[in-house]
């Protein structure tokens, strides 16, 4: 019997944008937020979900985890890193490190709704 893979669901987000930057890492259900991660972008901060999420995942001592997330743009570009084993200066290269000892067997993308993690964070800030 084949066993699944764990998924474990990121997002980050900044208030504004830029701003304050707070992550959400969602793993068999349990949320794991992490505020005020400094100022930046919304991208610095899907960067730093999903560095968390490979961290996390690892810390956890999980094998086989597809990281899931909603920022295509990132997960295109993480999977071109684990692909090729090599990444520029910053966020790149801080995933490349956070992923070399356990490498997630993929990084997926789904959609805004369908992210736990991205959920997670809506919560916090009702509009």
């Amino acid at each position: 019997m084949a066993r699944s893979r764990t998924r474990v669901f990121f997002d980050g987000g900044c208030r504004p944008n830029p701003g304050r930057i707070e992550v959400a890492v969602v793993v068999a259900g349990v949320t794991h937020l992490f505020d005020d991660l400094g100022h930046g972008t919304n991208t610095d901060a899907e960067w730093m979900a999903l560095i968390r999420a490979a961290e996390l995942a690892r810390s956890l001592g999980l094998r086989d985890v597809e990281l899931v997330g909603d920022a295509l743009g990132i997960i295109r570009e993480a999977n071109s890193i684990l692909r090729e084993g090599h990444a520029r200066p910053g966020h790149s290269s801080s995933f490349l490190k956070a992923t070399l000892r356990a490498p997630p067997a993929r990084v997926r993308w789904v959609r805004r709704a369908q992210n736990l993690a991205g959920i997670a964070l809506a919560a916090r800030h009702p509009r």
